[in-house]
C-alpha cells in the first residue's frame, strides 16, 4: 500500500528580525546592508561586476537584505532572486515606483 503525500505552495516570508542584539552591519545605515534594509519594498535596479568588466543588472522589488546578500522579486516570473552583495556596484532605486517597458523589453524608470 503506497502512502500519498499531498504538497501544497507555501510562500514563506522571510524578514530577519532586527533588534539591540543584532550586528551593526545591520543596524547602522553607513553600511550597505543597513541602507538597503530601509529601501525594502522598493522597485530599483541593481547592477553587478561580473569578473573584471562585466556588468549585468537585475531589477525587481528588494524583498530582504541579509549581512551578505539581498533578494530582489523579479517581474519576469515573480522568483526571487538571490544575490551576493559584494559584487553590487550600482543601485538605481526608483522613487515613484513606476516602470514600463521600451521597445526592446528594457526597463525604463520615469
Amino acid at each position: 500500500m503506497a502512502i500519498s503525500e499531498e504538497r501544497t505552495d507555501k510562500r514563506e516570508t522571510r524578514q530577519v528580525n532586527i533588534d539591540q542584539n543584532s550586528p551593526e552591519i545591520l543596524t547602522n545605515p553607513i553600511y550597505t546592508p543597513a541602507f538597503l534594509r530601509e529601501q525594502i519594498g522598493k522597485l530599483m535596479r541593481v547592477e553587478f561586476l561580473i569578473g573584471t568588466n562585466n556588468l549585468v543588472d537585475r531589477i525587481g522589488i528588494l524583498q530582504d537584505v541579509g549581512a551578505s546578500y539581498i533578494l530582489l522579486r523579479s517581474f519576469e516570473n515573480d522568483s526571487l532572486v538571490y544575490c551576493d552583495i559584494y559584487s553590487i556596484k550600482f543601485i538605481t532605486i526608483s522613487t515613484t515606483g513606476i516602470y514600463g517597458s521600451t521597445p526592446n523589453n528594457r526597463y525604463h524608470y520615469y
